[in-house]
């Protein structure tokens, strides 16, 4: 009997160490997070390299932004959400421009994890401060957590295996997980940004109750670097420097936040829009129009020198591009591949660059286009393993054919493009009756209306409506207000969009709410295209656990390439720089951050320029 309670005991005692926080072993306290190299900068480090710690401060960035905004809510997925707000909020955590995937100590000033990844915990710093005065505290971090995760569809696919989080020490906020060894988990949850609790649950100046589950235009309180000062509702805005910022003189701060203040200025039109910049309305630029770069930058300031004009390669050298024109699979008309698949080859990309961009673009072919994650050639090695685990589930193309776009530019390729799609459409049930393609069997006519959020987008879709009418489609264009544009994506409201979906080189949680089968019926998910595959589930799942940077690779470049094979999108393109023009005075450091821009975080006013 002694011995059966002896053995007891033990047990109990090792069961209680394994749901006891507070028995387990001394936790490892980290200044900073890294997801693929170690940190480059070290515990107590003054600065990053990219800052200039001398920047003079002062002056006033006027920017631009096409639109509107009703709403200084940010936690909300509904209303239009007003530029800029990030400068009045702190993370837990602050990513550094010249690593691919590390961050550093900002509200938090230490941050801890076990081995299994089962929670972590943030320890805060005492000098945290809203701009009221009143210290950040774990309840702020518990409220601004559960609130996202209860009234943001986007952030409750982000954290959804993030149980709760929890007070765990006077300074200390620790959130569990129900599942262990995702790497990306602590990463990602130091980039939350924090909400005053007080302040939400408080009154505004007239007595009434705030309720952050509604969208708002009562200048929003935060702790970070700016305050909302004045604002016109969805016409400007104007945030300035707090000179008590409690945060000014962090090591991740130094030579950062350098304006006095910064305006934002909405336009309904993008012509009106660039028209201001032109005028000296609008101090930056940055250009998304290869044509309009290359043909409308001949004005008096660009030829005097008070306009600069850059090309910056940065930004895009840890980020991988899909462009794309977005059918939603939700719509029983696009749920056949070749459907899908003929959609592309209506597309005459190298006429369209050619014509409207000066040869300025190049063409997607990947969903992380540009990066080393991207599929190309023929699987081997691990991805090729992953891929053979799955080929009951997955195109047997994947193992014999690469991916690859049709090619046009001239009319030859363009009427074999076209025959081939028409060719892929009867396959999937359609033929022409007269000039018109219907569906064999009800008679139905297969229309598409594209849907677009912008009259600049119109000129790159018109030629390809143009070039679908052709094989008797019904493509029309149907541009919207910004309003009206984000709540029918929102509620999957469309047949097609025009997306662009940007990857980092550390893919992870995110990819379930792009693709993932959880997603398609969350309204205000990124599953634009309606994809519900087990598969992709499955290599979805392989990304997000991967154990090391070599595996994580081989699970990217997998789905890359069944993503591909599915035919989800009509890839489009994209340019291999970020081109912007700003006036003169505007300054930034000599060496910009390996993978930034860094503006306008690290950039001054220089009046003697």
């Amino acid at each position: 009997m002694t011995n059966r309670i002896a053995l007891f005991m033990l047990a109990l005692a090792g069961l209680i160490l394994s749901i006891s926080p507070s028995l387990g072993a001394e936790p490892v306290w980290r200044h900073a997070t890294a997801m693929i190299d170690e940190t480059k900068y070290p515990e107590g480090f003054a600065r990053f390299d990219y800052v200039n710690p001398d920047a003079p401060k002062g002056g006033t960035l006027k920017l631009s932004q096409e639109g509107t905004f009703d709403s200084f809510n940010p936690v909300l997925a509904k209303g239009e959400l007003a530029a800029g707000l990030n400068l009045v909020f702190d993370a837990l955590m602050k990513a550094s421009e010249d690593e691919v995937s590390s961050s550093y100590g900002l509200i938090a000033e230490s941050i801890s994890f076990p081995d299994d990844i089962s929670k972590v915990t943030f320890r805060l710093r005492t000098e945290a401060r809203w701009a009221d005065g009143t210290p950040v505290t774990p309840e702020d971090v518990i409220f601004s957590f559960d609130k996202a995760k209860e009234l943001n569809p986007l952030q409750a696919n982000y954290y959804a295996h993030v149980v709760s989080a929890e007070k765990t020490g006077e300074r200390e906020v620790t959130f569990l997980f129900d599942e262990n060894n995702n790497q990306e988990l602590p990463q990602i949850l130091g980039q939350i940004l924090i909400f005053p609790k007080h302040w939400w649950e408080g009154t505004d100046k007239d007595g009434n109750a705030r309720d952050i589950s509604r969208t708002t235009l009562e200048p929003v309180m935060g702790s970070g670097p700016y305050r909302i000062a004045a604002f016109k509702p969805g016409s400007t805005i104007r945030y300035e420097r707090r000179a008590d910022y409690w945060g000014k003189d962090l090591n991740v701060n130094v030579g950062q936040h350098n304006f006095d203040a910064i305006e934002y200025i909405y336009f309904t039109d993008a012509n009106v829009e660039f028209e201001a910049f032109r005028a000296g309305t609008v101090d930056f630029r940055q250009e998304n129009s290869s044509s309009k770069w290359a043909t409308a930058y001949d004005f008096p300031a660009i030829e005097t020198g008070e306009i600069k004009r850059e090309e910056i390669e940065n930004p895009l050298r840890a980020v991988g591009i899909m462009q794309a024109m977005v059918p939603n699979m939700r719509r029983d008309k696009f749920k056949d591949a070749r459907v899908r698949r003929a959609l592309n080859f209506a597309l005459d990309f190298e006429d369209l660059n050619h014509n409207l961009a000066f040869d300025g673009l190049a063409r997607v072919d990947s969903y992380f286009w540009g990066t080393e994650l991207a599929a190309t050639g023929l699987p081997e090695g691990r991805e090729k393993e992953i891929l053979e685990g799955l080929k009951d589930k997955i195109p047997a193309e994947v193992f014999t054919t690469p991916f690859t776009n049709p090619v046009g530019g001239d009319p030859q390729k363009a009427r074999a493009n076209l025959r081939q799609a028409l060719t892929l459409f009867r396959e999937a049930g359609y033929e022409l009756k007269g000039q018109q393609l219907v569906n064999s069997k009800t008679g139905e006519p297969f229309e598409i209306e594209i849907l677009l959020s912008s009259p600049s987008l119109e000129r790159s879709v018109l030629p390809y409506v143009a070039s679908l009418k052709k094989i008797g489609v019904d493509a029309r264009i149907r541009t919207v207000d910004a309003s009206q544009y984000t709540n029918r994506v929102r509620s999957f409201d469309y047949d097609m969009i025009w997306n662009v979906w940007a990857q980092t080189l550390n893919p992870g949680n995110e990819q379930a709410g792009y693709w993932g089968s959880a997603a398609v019926d969350r309204q205000g998910s990124r599953n634009y295209a309606g994809i519900s595959d087990p598969a992709v589930d499955e290599l979805i799942r392989m990304v997000i656990f991967a154990q090391s940077r070599a595996e994580k690779t081989a699970a990217v470049r997998a789905l890359d390439r069944v993503l591909l094979a599915h035919h989800y999108v009509v890839p489009l393109f994209y340019s291999d720089a970020v081109k912007v023009a700003y006036r003169k005075a505007l300054t930034h450091p000599a060496e910009l951050p390996y993978y930034g821009t860094g503006f306008p975080e690290v950039w001054w006013m220089d009046e003697s320029n």
